[in-house]
């Protein structure tokens, strides 16, 4: 698992290694089932406290992207409703559409800016 956290970013770091764990599910790099690494682990592994991946951890928990087994550890579960993720979904890319929007993005090149990104991912 490479993991790249920013430092200077005013993102906080839980955030970010939520990100990139979401992004490594959405690239495959990580699949349904697959282990995460101990919270001590990772800490130690990125140079980060304990109770930052805790926290990490703990709200995709909630997300719907991973479980906690008692036994196992973190494990890669992406058993979140669709129709329950599409609401979500929908509520922020609204607020998305609406900024470029805003700046004079069309239609058109917000969806070649989708379509790029879901080409990255897919090869």
């Amino acid at each position: 698992m490479i993991i790249e956290i920013d430092f200077n970013s005013d993102e906080a770091i839980y955030m970010q290694l939520r990100n990139q764990i979401i992004l490594g599910i959405a690239t495959s790099q990580y699949q349904e089932g697959d282990l995460l690494p101990s919270v001590r682990q990772l800490a130690d592994t990125i140079g980060i406290n304990m109770h930052t991946v805790n926290k990490a951890y703990t709200v995709l928990k909630q997300e719907g992207f991973v479980k906690v087994d008692r036994r196992r550890g973190a494990v890669i579960a992406v058993d979140i409703d669709k129709m329950e993720a599409i609401q979500q979904l929908r509520k922020q890319l609204r607020v998305i559409l609406a900024q470029a929007s805003c700046k004079n993005i069309s239609r058109e090149e917000m969806h070649k800016l989708i379509d790029s990104i879901y080409d990255e991912w897919n090869g």
